[in-house]
Parts: structure tokens; sequence; C-alpha cells
């Protein structure tokens, strides 16, 4: 038997391999773009099997489609969508900018499926890719549908439940951390006090924001193309149909989708895109401060800050015994880096929605999906292996925080800024508490320098000791 057979396009014949379910237009794409080792993600592909699925149920339903090859693409894009034909997805992320290609490379492998099941042979066009497959769509709303389907969902059942439990999780920590009170730090030097449980609920609430801006970013691709066709027009689909797929998306999902206000804007512009990246550009922004913070606070054992204990997960060093490193907060730092570095990706492909199409979608698709995946598992790890395992070192931060010149704020009020400026200085240079320098030099009855030098009270408004 021959390894391969011959297929035609409108540009004429393909060899394509046997077996194969794609056709003629993904083998041309797939030798045209040798680019990369990049694939669509599973995510996006599932998108693109409920979109023909839904496109399938509402041909039928409005009798453009007959009733057996309905059904035939309907179990066929079923199985895209469940993962069952994804090694059929051959094509290169970078290709056509319109994403074309892998339009086809779906509505390929969907007609040939269904061709199969209705007992005709791979490329026999029993149910055609463009003329069944596609009806009532075009590459150029297909693409920017699945687009904000396949972010929608992973945001919704990925990324929010994945934050939502790590802000639980440092929420959980300052709870059980609000009883320490340790050095405050601005400028990387040593400032008032703050209690342990207060760091980390600015933490939890740094999370609690970006859950806020990601759901609001979410709504940005509730509306989707589908329904403009190839500019916006709607030019080939009846006036129902985009509202009726929709509407199977949204229940297929089980998450809220509308047709676009706009069908020029939606199709032209990928601003809602881009407005989602920079949220999760923002929370990566959040993500690395606070990996840093918490890597920082758990340095040492000897020559760090040492006022937490992180979790010993793994050997830190192949050449140094006994060596433990932060290597969770290294991990999520480097995810924060990537999306960031992904959200520049989509800036720069938003900004080539010329007339009226992107022609940058595939990257951008691959950057977002990429960035919400890492994201989601970048949190429920350093969750799981790192958060939920930290312990305050009380003594640690008792010992810094005696020694901290800055308690000597307090005394503002009570010797004036001067004289407390005095206590400090003379505190450092000689490396002893504000507490004894106060004693020695007699500023403060010594009945009183307990209540005002009470560090818990300088962790709250209002002036210590008054």
């Amino acid at each position: 038997m021959a390894d391969f057979r011959i297929e035609t396009d409108s540009l004429g014949e393909v060899r394509v391999p046997a077996d194969a379910l794609y056709g003629a237009q993904t083998q041309r794409a797939k030798e045209n773009f040798p680019i990369s080792d990049l694939r669509f993600s599973r995510r996006f592909i599932e998108a693109l099997g409920t979109i023909k699925a839904a496109a399938a149920k509402t041909n039928s339903e409005l009798g453009l489609l007959e009733e057996n090859k309905a059904d035939a693409i309907l179990s066929a894009a079923t199985s895209v969508r469940r993962g069952e034909l994804d090694g059929e997805f051959v094509l290169d992320i970078f290709q056509t900018g319109s994403g074309t290609s892998t339009n086809m490379n779906a509505n390929e492998v969907i007609a040939n499926a269904a061709t199969v099941a209705m007992g005709g042979d791979l490329g026999a066009k029993l149910v055609h890719p463009n003329d069944h497959v596609n009806m009532g769509q075009s590459s150029n709303d297909v693409i920017p549908t699945a687009m904000h389907v396949a972010a929608r969902v992973a945001l919704e059942t990925e990324l929010i439940p994945a934050l939502e439990s790590l802000a639980e999780s440092f929420e959980a920590r300052a709870t059980e951390f609000d009883d320490v009170v340790k050095s405050g730090r601005t400028h990387l030097m040593d400032a008032t006090p703050v209690r342990l449980g207060q760091e980390f609920g600015g933490y939890a609430a740094q999370v609690r924001k970006g859950i806020s801006r990601v759901r609001a970013a979410s709504e940005e691709l509730a509306e989707l193309a589908l329904g403009g066709t190839a500019v916006g027009t709607g030019i080939n689909r009846p006036a129902e149909f985009p509202a009726k797929v929709i509407a199977h998306i949204s229940e297929m999902t089980g998450i809220g989708f509308r047709e676009a206000d706009n069908h020029f804007e939606a199709q032209a512009a990928k601003d809602g895109y881009v407005a989602v990246a920079g949220a999760l550009n923002t929370l990566a922004v959040s993500l690395m401060k606070i990996a840093n913070d918490i890597r920082h606070l758990g340095s040492g054992p000897t020559s760090g800050i040492g006022e937490i204990k992180l979790p010993a997960v793994q050997p830190g060093s192949s050449i140094m015994p006994g060596k433990v490193n932060p290597v969770l907060c290294e991990a999520l730092m480097m995810v924060c880096a990537r999306v960031m570095g992904n959200a520049v990706t989509i800036t720069v492909s938003g900004q080539h929605g010329n007339f009226e199409l992107n022609v940058m979608m595939p990257v951008m698709t691959h950057a977002m999906l990429e960035s919400i995946s890492i994201l989601a598992g970048g949190c429920d790890a350093f969750r799981t292996r790192c958060l939920d395992g930290i312990q305050a070192d009380r003594e640690r931060c008792r010992e810094l925080l005696e020694l901290n010149p800055s308690i000597a704020t307090a005394l503002n009020a009570e010797i004036g800024y001067d004289m407390a400026s005095k206590v400090a200085k003379k505190s450092v240079a000689e490396g002893r508490s504000v507490r004894d320098v106060l004693l020695e030099m007699n500023l403060v009855p010594e009945d009183r320098i307990d209540e005002v030098l009470d560090v818990r009270s300088m962790t709250e408004p209002g002036i210590p000791g008054a």
C-alpha cells in the first residue's frame, strides 16, 4: 500500500500521509511552516472542537445541514474537544497570521473523521471541510472566537481557582503570624516595627486584587467574533447563526459568552486580549514581589534575615552539603518573567490589526494560554510546596527587632525628633538596643520605658505611650 494519498485543493494536487485525517490545506501548511516545535495547546484545540460542534448543531437546527452529516460532524468535533484527535493537529504556531491553516486543519480532520463514520474513504469528502464543517463561518471569525473561548475557560477553571487557594493560604499565614512583631524595612533598611501577619496580610490583599483584575479581564473575553465571517459583514451566514452557535458554546463550556457588539472591532482589533495580558502582567508583577520578599525573609541560615523558615524540599547544591535553597520562590519568579515577556508579545501582536483583520493571532493565543497555564501551575506549586509550610522564627524576629534603631521613632512624641535621632545614632554606632541607650541617657523615666517602647503598639495607628 502507498504511504500517501492524493488530495486536491484550489491550488491542485497534494500528497497527504495515507492514514492522516487532515487533508491538502493542512499538508501544504505543514510544508510551508517548518519553523518551530510549538503547537496549539489543548485548550485551543478544545475550543475549536467546541465551535465546530456548536456550528453543526445550529446548521442542523436551521435546516441547512442534513441530519446524518450534522450528527457525524458533531461526533467528530466532540472527539476533537476531548483530545482524542490531538495528534492530527500538526501545524506550527508560526503560520498565517489569521490562523486559517489551523482552522482548515480542524475542518479537514473533522470532515474526514465524519466521512469515515459515514462509510466513506479518507479524502472522499462525503462531509466537506468547507461546505459542511465550516458552514456559516470563516477562519477570520472562528480563530478570534476560539482565542476568547480557550482563554476565558482557562481563566475561570484554572487560574482563578489557583489564585483563590493562594489568597486563602496567605490569609491563614497572616492569622497564624499575627503575634510575631518584627522589623519593618523600607529601602532595604530597618524601619519601624510591623507584625509578620501584617506582611502576609498584605500579600493576601495583593492576590485578592489580582483576582479582581483577572475576573474583570475575563469579561473582556465574553464577547465572541463569530458571525462576522470574512471581514465583519456576516456574508454567507444566516442572521440567526451567531446567537444560536454562541448559546451552544455557552452551554457546552458552562461559561457565559455573547455575540460581539461590533463585529468589525471584534475581528480587526484584539484589544480585549491585550487587556487580559495587562491584567496577567500586573499579577506577575505582584507575585514577583511576593516571591522575592519571601526568599529574602527566609535567607540564611546564618548570614541572612532568617525571620521565616521555608520548607526544605530538595538539596540545594551539587557541591555544598546541607545547602537548601528557596527553589519554589525562584520557580514562581521565572513564571512571572515569562508572563511579562508574553505580555509584550501580545501587545506587539495587538498592534497588527490591519484594516479588517489582525494578522498575528496564532502567536497571541499561544502566549496567552501559556501565561494562564504557567501562572496557575506556578501558584499551586508555590502554595503547596512552600507557602503552606512556612514557619515564623519568633526568636530571630525578636533579636533583630531589639537591635533595630528605628524603634526610636516612637520617642518622637516623648523627647522630640532631634533627641530621638541622637538615641538612634548612638544605638547604631555602639551596636546596642534603643532601650539600653535610653536608660543610659536617662531621657525617659524607667517606669515608662516599657510603655513608650511597646513594639506591639508601634504596629498600629496612634502614639506609643500616649
